[in-house]
Formats: C-alpha cells, structure tokens, sequence
C-alpha cells in the first residue's frame, strides 16, 4: 500500500487551503456582482469593466458582518491578493488599501492564470456538484474502524462512475485523474495518509464546494500536520461567561495567550446590537485562567472504544441561539464537554460536563483535537446534531463544574 509522504501531505494541504480560498473569493466574487458593487468605472479619463472600489468593499465587508472592523476587511482582502484572486487594475498596489482605488477579480477580467491548479480545482467542483446532484450518490457516509466519514466513496466505485459517464476513456486515465485531485488537496484517504489506488479503500472530498465560506475563514491558518498529543486550548467556538464587568450576554473565549481582541465566529460571541456583528471582545483587563480539567484522570480512543467500556451514545440535537451554542470542549483527541451554560442551547438538549464528543453532524470526531471540531462546527448549519459518550456513572458529572464560570 502506497503511503504518501510528509513533504507530499503539506503540498497537498497548501493546494487545499489555496482551493479553498479560491473558492472563498469566487463565492464573494459573485455576491458583488449581485449587490451591483461590481460594475464599469472611469479612472483618468480611462474606463476599466468590472471593477469595484477598494472603500466601498471595505464599507460591504462591515455592512455585512463578513469582517468586525475596517482592518480586518483590509486583511481579508490582502489575503484574497496573496493568492491572486484579485488585483489592482494596473497591478501597481501590492497591497490592499482601504482607499478610492479600483480592484478587479481575475475571474473577471480574464487574467486568472489557467494553472493545473485551477484546472484540477475547476474539474473536481464540476465533478462534486455531478456526483452529489444525482438519486442513490456513492458519496456517503461510511464507517471504517469505529469511526464515521462524510462524502466517501471507495476508489474502484469512483472509477466505475467516471468510465459510465464518460469522464474517462480507462482506468488507467482514472487513477491518474483522482491522483491528481488528491495532489491538490480535492480528495483524500480518509487516513490522508494513502495514494490513490483502484481498490476498496475508504476515500473522500475533503471540500464541500456547496458550503457557502465565511471570508474570516481566509485568515486562518490551519495545520493538517499538527501533534495531536499536543495540547490545545479550549474551543473558540464554544462560550462562557468571564466577568460580572462585561455586558449580562457577553462570551468570551478561553485562549493560553494574551488578552487581545480576537474575531468569531458568527452565532459565537457577543452580538452588538444595532451593529449586525458576532464577534468576541477581550478585556484586556481581565486576566484570562485556564481551568483544570473536568476530568478525573486522561481517557484515550481506545478506552472509549473497548468492548464493556462504561460509556453509553447518546445523540444531542442542539439549535444554535444568537450567542451561540453554549458550551467548552477541551481535548486533543478525544475531547470532552469541560462546561456548560445552564441557560443555553446545550444545556437544554442534556449536555453535561463530562462526555467525550464522538461525532459533529455525522462525522466522526473522537480523534479530533477541539481546534479541528471548533472549524466543523463553524462550518456546519445552527442545527448541531452531537453524538456523544456519556458515563455510566452519575458520580462522573462533578455539580459544582457543571455550571459555566462566571
């Protein structure tokens, strides 16, 4: 069994995220040119089509709640130029200024290079949006060693699909093909650690090209190759009270760093009213702790999966409010509930402190460390569906860390 390399898993990993970031761009690209910001302009007596001005996507950005403020606007866009997604008319600004200076997407005006990348970015969406539009798709979700996978496929039934609908002459033409698309971050072993082979292993999209991105998303920066002994910090996404000193619905995250001003994600933080935006304020005079664990004593996957384990499913449907879902997860694999915000969502679907996450809208998680569970929530719908592994204990719910801290 062909394995891929370190150096062959981060290409692939910075392909993907350039996928993504594309897509990013070209879901925004359109939106424009729905809002009418995109449109011919005069500049020095010379008209430029398709053109929008660098303040006024600044004041859409905000408007919107796509950035919390004006810098942050600015940084999104500069990352969409990094990337080559848009441009200065003339090329002469490198940098993004939120200023009366006209920009263009390359897709608009014809000068996004036709690069493999974009061809095999091109050829898998137009592929993802074949195989998901059918009845009976062979995208599905599917087990493999305990754990569940969404948008998989086995690579002898992607090649069976790709000869029927005549997007091949051969298998051969095939494998080489979907070796392309996992190159370029489009596909994967559901390991990520396996070339593409005709066979009956386990395969499958790793982009969503129908998820509508949120632009903070291009700001982040993920590491597929992250020690998943390492420790994490607890989840961004998920919220408690910090001071008596801070608005009466105010959340805040719980970061190892300093106190700073720290974007979130939407449905996640403090909403400003009158203002249409989501997003977490620090104080930075209020010293952020780190809690110790709620937990006893360190649980592993294998421990939770044994046979006669004490440990019982339960799924938790969980309908996000305006402040979020209410509820801390710690853990690099498997993580567990470390609080809960009696009067949240959470909390009335019957989470409790103490259980370990076993999946997020059917995928299974028990390996994910709470930075990569945090990216699945954010990116999935308010409906959260968890399936978790409660005790069988009642002695494992300590009550007094049951309630958030505040």
């Amino acid at each position: 069994m062909e394995t891929l390399s370190r150096s062959q898993g981060e290409r692939a990993g910075e392909n993907q995220r350039r996928a993504e970031i594309g897509l990013a761009g070209e879901q925004l690209r359109l939106r424009l040119h729905n809002a009418k910001l995109i449109k011919d302009r005069c500049q020095d007596t010379r008209t430029y089509p398709n053109c929008l001005v660098g303040k006024e996507l600044v004041d859409w950005l905000v408007e919107h709640s796509e950035a919390p403020d004006r810098a942050t606007a600015v940084s999104i866009i500069q990352r969409l130029m990094d990337y080559n997604v848009v441009h200065h008319v003339c090329d002469e600004h490198v940098a993004f200024k939120d200023a009366r200076l006209l920009y263009r997407f390359r897709n608009d005006d014809g000068t996004l290079s036709p690069s493999k990348q974009v061809k095999i970015c091109v050829r898998g969406h137009r592929l993802y949006e074949m195989i998901t539009s059918q009845e009976g798709s062979i995208l599905q979700v599917r087990e493999q060693g305990s754990e569940r996978y969404r948008r998989t496929f086995h690579g002898r039934q992607i090649l069976d699909w790709l000869l029927d609908h005549g997007e091949v002459s051969s298998r051969e033409e095939g494998v080489k093909l979907c070796r392309e698309l996992l190159e370029y971050g489009i596909i994967q072993h559901v390991s990520g650690h396996q070339h593409f082979s005709d066979s009956e292993m386990l395969f499958q999209f790793t982009i969503n090209f129908q998820r509508r991105r949120k632009l903070i998303e291009v700001l982040s920066e993920p590491d597929p190759f992250m020690d998943p002994k390492q420790e994490s910090p607890d989840s961004p996404f998920c919220l408690r009270k910090l001071s008596s000193d801070l608005p009466p619905n105010s959340f805040v995250c719980v970061q190892h760093n300093e106190p700073k001003i720290v974007p979130a994600p939407r449905r996640c933080g403090y909403h400003s009213p009158g203002s249409g935006s989501s997003y977490t304020y620090l104080s930075p005079s209020v010293p952020l702790m780190t809690p110790p664990s709620v937990l006893k004593k360190p649980v592993t996957v294998e421990e939770l999966l044994s046979p006669g384990a004490p440990y019982t499913k339960k799924i938790l449907n969980i309908m996000g409010d305006d402040v979020g879902w209410g509820f801390v997860i710690r853990g690099s694999g498997p993580c567990h509930i470390q609080a809960v915000d009696p009067g949240g969502p959470a909390a009335a679907a019957g989470m409790k402190v103490c259980q370990f996450i076993y999946a997020v809208n059917g995928n299974c998680c028990l390996r994910y460390d709470c930075q990569t569970i945090n990216r699945l929530i954010v990116a999935g719908p308010r409906a959260l569906i968890l399936e978790v592994l409660e005790p069988f204990s009642e002695f494992a719910f300590p009550q007094e860390l049951s309630l958030v801290w505040g």
